[in-house]
């Protein structure tokens, strides 16, 4: 057994895991894992650097869990900044903020190597079930960007293109400050041209048109707080419950009638879903979005949700 910790910084959270991973079962034992929504990506699609208010943010998240990490004593630290930081001109003084507080140097992993952690994260476990047997092709929507993995046993082709949440909530949706709630067609439909622009991207590396017709046996699978979130909708939860989110499959018609739903509805009333986090309010009706654009583009029926990912794909990496 190794004990280790692996921290996720993205564009619009931060998460840790702390786990027991042996190596010879390929068991990880989960003892903590937490999310805060810190925003690091707060403009930088507009500005190109990391906003002060938004650094504190991330280093007081990062005090958080390097108690944690102390206290359950993990071996080893892993610490990987995804979309924002590599956007970043001021990313060195992330660097050293995070080097301060938790003793280890984030990495600034490319959109590919966040793509093989999240697809050993999210696949790993699913290889034993008749119905998930693979191959798959996972898709992880996070604030800035989203990485599209296909792959059997190992990865044969991924691709990380510049659409997320919050980078698309930023670009379209945002005037004179304010975020248009809810949102008009005009709006909508760039944000969709957008996300069709970078589909057409993605696809000249994955296989997103034929990936998932039920004659080639793939498995479509979704990670990430703007999946998570639409199917905890779907399933009706009266509160966040992971156990029952993972490995849910929910249906391109209620990820439509969702997506349909928040496009539509106000602050206020997104604010009364009982699964949203406050962070995402103002966001997921982009992410959802994302993946139903995602779904129509492959032909997929329903989607796998994983809340395993890039977390665990790290711990693995560590272990």
């Amino acid at each position: 057994m190794t004990r280790v910790a692996a921290v996720d910084c993205g564009t619009n959270s931060i998460r840790l895991l702390v786990a027991d991973a042996d190596p010879a079962t390929g068991e990880l034992t989960e003892l903590d894992r937490r999310m805060k929504i810190v925003r690091l990506g707060q403009g930088v699609d507009r500005t190109g650097r990391l906003a002060p208010e938004a650094l504190e943010r991330t280093f007081a998240a990062c005090r958080e869990y390097a108690e944690v990490v102390r206290e359950l004593g993990a071996e080893h630290v892993r610490f990987v900044a995804t979309s924002a930081s590599r956007d970043a001109e001021n990313r060195a003084e992330f660097v050293r903020g995070v080097v301060e507080i938790l003793g280890v140097e984030p990495e600034v992993i490319t959109g590919d190597q966040e793509a093989e952690f999240s697809f050993t994260g999210a696949t790993k476990e699913l290889t034993g079930h008749d119905r998930m047997a693979g191959p798959y092709l996972v898709v992880d929507i996070g604030g800035g960007s989203t990485e599209f993995v296909e792959g059997g046993d190992g990865v044969r082709a991924a691709r990380s293109v510049d659409i997320g949440c919050v980078r698309l909530t930023e670009r379209h949706l945002v005037v004179d400050g304010r975020i248009s709630d809810p949102p008009t067609e005009d709006q909508i439909a760039a944000i969709r041209a957008d996300v069709e622009r970078a589909l057409d991207l993605a696809e000249r590396t994955v296989p997103l048109g034929r990936a998932c017709r039920p004659a080639d046996g793939h498995v479509l699978v979704g990670l990430a707080g703007s999946v998570t979130t639409v199917a905890g909708i779907a399933l009706g939860l009266k509160e966040y419950d992971p156990s029952a989110i993972h490995h849910s499959r929910i249906t391109l018609g209620q990820v439509r009638e969702i997506t349909g739903r928040l496009l539509g509805s106000s602050h206020a009333e997104r604010a009364e879903i009982p699964v949203m986090h406050p962070g995402r309010i103002d966001v997921i009706g982009a992410g959802a979005l994302i993946l139903l654009s995602i779904m129509e583009r492959t032909g997929a029926e329903e989607v796998v949700v994983s809340e395993h990912d890039i977390l665990d794909g790290l711990a693995w990496s560590i272990a």
